[in-house]
């Protein structure tokens, strides 16, 4: 559907039933993401807030609440996206099927950005950061945020918008030592393009214009988020996904302005200028803490006539950004396999918080005219994807080989984890990445963006059954000694608060020798906790504790291991200790007295009545 402005699209929505309109005044500190959580977590309708204390403006949210609706808003579009992305990804496939692909490069072409000279609804009116929606989703914020912004930058080498940058990247408005109306903050993450533009503008020693987009046509934040190839602009894939061209212009400034966003605020950021930035509450479940980062000036807010606010809430998954990941893989399809030799999948696991744990599906072809019961080839396609982009971030990879089995499904975390650990030889198979990056928002490591990564590559024939039950005679020693089956082959144990590495790597290389001897066939994963009965009591639970929790290189140990040629390796189970560390940020946590408040919504008579 070509929208033509995000009002089109929520009257769209709720004539047709997705979206529902809340008429009581909402404070924007915590109520407003507390009502989007809750009916995000009964895949509930598109929320319109009428009435928000303290703003004359109003906001939407859960737009891409659920994958229906996403897929609802672009049913125009979608299919020639599909097109569009394969042809990006694979030139030759026009050249074998030319008629194929017509729809898709008219699309294309259709898509370039439009450049306006006048007119432009968002030079409606002004006003100032104070007078936006300060939305607060969880206690501990350090102030307000943008959630759903478009981030716009140039690169100084090659200016206009065809080389232009959009990313979705968070914008603190407020609290801090931010001064009101005139700075905020900008965080983006390793990788992101805005961050190869800053390095040139810095190295010149120029400062870097920024423009902030927030609202417009859906079509405009979806193409922020999206992993497009190198060469594809996201002004492009705007215009094709939308059906209706990225219209722009530049300000007497010089500032480039979304011609169709509902407000943009733009502003400079300078070299080396940084203030402290968060806490924040992130995708992966904890608060990501206070540091330093860019500091952007403010010079302009614009907003056109009845602007409407676009938010989200992040949190511990699932939240609206995976259905987000969900109408990406809609999108992509196989777009990434295709750029790696050999590599039929890739799942960044959502319920780990993404980052932290990829599975993946390679090829074994290197001796075609012998059977290698070892991991080979899919160790090359290994290190590729730990090269990729965003999959560099991963701290955990579990890769397998397609021909063990060719119906194995990577989004199937029991199962895929079954295959794994069925075959693994805890001797071999582990490969480790010390002293590296990870995600900035993961604080296992031992420092802002620094830890350590590990491979488990399995290949070959089944070497074990897993044990599907605690076995009669396994009698743990202390002071690991409460135990819970989470799944065939793992095992959580319950372990003490956790104090040093130091102290604690005495305790569990103690404990290792201790429990040397007893029954561990079919048991090659143990994983320490905090919590054993809430780590085994569902699937994302063990994955977001073992994975968000740990750092390979710190936490990973094994039972009778041992060192060889700069190899680690254990005889018996591999142990995580997934144990909350004092160094780790604070998990999130739900206010109470507003979640009381979000119930009475859903009362009779209430605007929530009969969806919460």
């Amino acid at each position: 559907m070509g929208y033509n402005s995000l009002e089109a699209c929520v009257a769209d929505l709720e004539k047709h039933g997705h979206l529902i309109r809340i008429k009581e005044e909402v404070d924007p500190y915590l109520e407003m993401a507390a009502i989007h959580m809750r009916v995000f977590d009964v895949a509930g309708p598109a929320l319109y807030f009428e009435n928000i204390k303290g703003s004359e403006f109003p906001a939407v949210s859960n737009l891409f609440g659920t994958l229906e609706r996403s897929k609802f808003m672009f049913r125009d579009s979608l299919d020639h996206l599909k097109k569009l992305v394969d042809v990006k990804m694979n030139p030759a496939a026009v050249l074998k099927n030319p008629f194929q692909y017509i729809g898709s490069s008219m699309t294309a072409l259709g898509a370039l950005p439009w450049k306006k000279k006048s007119g432009a609804p968002i030079l409606y009116g002004r006003s100032k950061i104070s007078k936006l929606p300060q939305i607060v989703n969880w206690p501990m914020d350090g102030g307000a945020f943008v959630t759903m912004p478009q981030v716009y930058t140039e690169d100084v080498d090659k200016p206009g918008i065809l080389h232009a940058n959009l990313g979705m990247y968070r914008i603190q408005l407020s609290g801090n030592d931010y001064v009101k109306d005139r700075e905020i903050g900008l965080h983006y993450q390793l990788h992101r393009g805005i961050g190869i533009h800053q390095t040139k503008a810095n190295a010149l020693g120029r400062p870097l214009k920024v423009s902030i987009f927030v609202g417009g046509p859906p079509a405009h934040p979806l193409s922020a988020v999206m992993p497009l190839p190198e060469g594809l602009s996201e002004m492009i894939f705007a215009g094709a996904l939308g059906n209706r061209r990225f219209r722009y212009f530049y300000d007497d400034e010089g500032f480039c302005i979304s011609a169709d966003a509902d407000f943009v605020i733009t502003g400079t950021v300078y070299p080396n200028e940084n203030k402290p930035e968060g806490p924040f509450g992130d995708h992966i479940g904890y608060y990501s803490l206070t540091h330093p980062f860019p500091l952007m000036k403010v010079h302009n807010v614009y907003h056109k006539k009845n602007p409407i606010w676009s938010f989200t809430v992040v949190g511990r998954p699932p939240q609206e950004d995976t259905s987000f990941g969900a109408l990406i893989h809609e999108i992509t399809g196989t777009a990434i396999p295709k750029e790696i030799s050999g590599l039929h999948a890739v799942n960044a696991v959502d319920a780990a918080g993404v980052h932290p744990l990829l599975f993946a599906i390679g090829s074994e072809r290197y001796t075609p005219y012998q059977k290698v019961d070892r991991p080979q080839e899919i160790l090359t396609i290994a290190n590729q994807i730990l090269g990729k982009n965003q999959l560099s971030l991963a701290k955990y990879l579990f890769i397998s080989a397609h021909e063990d089995n060719p119906t194995l499904d990577i989004d199937d975390i029991p199962a895929f984890l079954k295959h794994i650990l069925e075959r693994i030889d805890p001797t071999r198979d582990l490969h480790f990445q010390t002293n590296t990056t990870i995600d900035t928002l993961d604080y296992s490591g031992d420092g802002l963006n620094t830890g350590s990564k590990v491979v488990f590559a399995a290949a070959g024939s089944k070497k074990r059954e897993l044990q599907r039950e605690l076995p009669a005679n396994l009698d743990l020693p202390r002071p690991f000694s409460r135990s819970k089956m989470v799944m065939p082959g793992i095992l959580a144990i319950e372990g003490q608060a956790f104090t040093s590495y130091e102290e604690e790597e005495k305790v569990i290389a103690e404990w290792c020798r201790a429990a040397a001897d007893l029954p561990w066939e079919g048991l090659p994963l143990i994983v320490l906790c905090d919590d054993a009965d809430f780590t085994a009591a569902t699937v994302n639970n063990f994955v977001w504790t073992t994975f968000t929790r740990s750092n390979p290189a710190f936490d990973i140990y094994g039972i009778k291991s041992f060192t060889a040629f700069k190899h680690w390796g254990c005889e018996g189970p591999i142990i995580i200790d997934a144990r909350t560390k004092p160094h780790h940020a604070p998990a999130l946590i739900k206010d109470a007295a507003v979640e009381r408040r979000v119930d009475q919504l859903g009362a009779k008579g209430g605007s929530l009545h009969g969806i919460i």
